[in-house]
């Protein structure tokens, strides 16, 4: 199994991010222009909390708060589970699982994001990978 690192090639992907600062539409609008359901939210390059389509749906929608009026730094959830780019996928996954969670920030040994990956990701990895096993399972029995 591939290790996150692997899986993000080089460079990785940058990371989509958006200030405490922002609007909730400001985000919503950048989540929808890059097709992403979540970004980091960044402050002075650091990493203090994560905005996600879960975040607007409890702690917008259902609490009847207005998107154009509310700051994303209000919102977001501040204890951001994060994973090091030396995880394995599988691990991941299982982590993600468990916690019951869809996107997580990969984070090198110095805090630094590096990109975010969401369960689509590793779902994506875990099926191409199956797919190569078993076509090698395939030839071997073929002979």
């Amino acid at each position: 199994m591939k290790s996150i690192k692997q899986l993000l090639g080089n460079p990785p992907r940058a990371p989509i991010s958006v200030a405490p600062g922002d609007t909730v539409v400001h985000a919503l609008r950048v989540m929808a222009e890059r097709d992403i359901g979540a970004v980091v939210v960044m402050e002075e390059n650091k990493l203090i909390g994560i905005f996600s389509e879960r975040d607007y749906a409890r702690k917008v929608v259902l609490k009847g708060k207005n998107s154009t009026d509310t700051r994303v730094g209000d919102i977001m959830t501040e204890k951001v589970i994060y994973v090091s780019p030396d995880l394995k996928v599988d691990e991941v996954m299982a982590l993600m699982t468990e916690k019951h969670i869809r996107h997580v920030p990969v984070l090198d040994s110095q805090k630094n994001v590096l990109t975010m990956i969401s369960i689509g990701d590793l779902v994506k990895e875990t099926i191409s990978e199956q797919a190569f096993q078993i076509q090698q399972l395939e030839q071997y029995i073929a002979g």
